[in-house]
């Protein structure tokens, strides 16, 4: 059965959140459910579905705003890089311009970033690709490739912050284009999907892979 991928926009900085079950499947895993107070809407999306897993791609505030909320009302448990994992209780430290209080939350998994396991009845492939924060992760799976942070449809993700690297970044993107063949769809953290081919054909950042 074929991937049924629920795209939502959630935040004030327009963050993807992704429901993501086999169709017709009464189980899905939810992927970065960024902020608080947009539940509902995950659940409306959900559509009776049990979540049986949150995924989290990186630690960024509006990655990660509102996972307390979500693994409070649904039980499910949380899957993130050991990487970076402090920030889930020290979320009000990241952003603290926001304005307002967020729910601190305890990860239940704890990734490496080279796992394989099944969930929704879906096999995810973990990779570790550092350059936007040292403890990002891509999740795949059937030809659907969540990339989080570190590749967009004609961009990348930012490395001037002080634990961003750019070169590290471009490995990780190879990384990516040489593991994945060129029709794998990248569902990523902001704006719409595209394939690895796509942007390695036209990608104005990635001019450097293809020389």
């Amino acid at each position: 059965m074929a991937l049924d991928v629920t795209q939502l926009e959630l935040s004030p900085f327009g963050m993807n959140c992704y429901v993501v079950r086999r169709s017709g499947a009464g189980e899905a895993v939810v992927v970065d459910p960024g902020w608080p107070g947009e539940t509902a809407r995950i659940e409306e999306a959900l559509d009776d579905a049990r979540c049986a897993a949150i995924l989290i791609t990186h630690a960024d505030i509006d990655h990660i705003g509102g996972v307390a909320e979500l693994q409070r009302t649904t039980k499910s448990p949380v899957y993130m890089a050991e990487v970076g994992s402090d920030r889930a209780q020290r979320i009000n430290e990241l952003y603290p311009e926001a304005g307002i209080t967020f729910e601190t939350f305890t990860p239940d998994v704890l990734l490496q970033g080279d796992e394989r396991f099944e969930l929704a009845g879906i096999e995810f492939e973990t990779l570790k690709v550092p350059g936007h924060l040292p403890g990002h992760l891509a999740f795949y799976s059937d030809g659907a490739l969540f990339s989080g942070d570190v590749l967009f449809a004609g961009s990348v993700g930012r490395t001037d912050r002080p634990d961003g690297d750019w070169d590290t970044l471009l490995d990780s993107i190879r990384l990516l284009l040489e593991r994945f063949p060129p029709e794998t769809v990248v569902y990523s953290g902001h704006g719409p999907p595209t394939t690895l081919g796509d942007e390695l054909a036209r990608n104005p950042f990635l001019a450097e892979l293809r020389a």
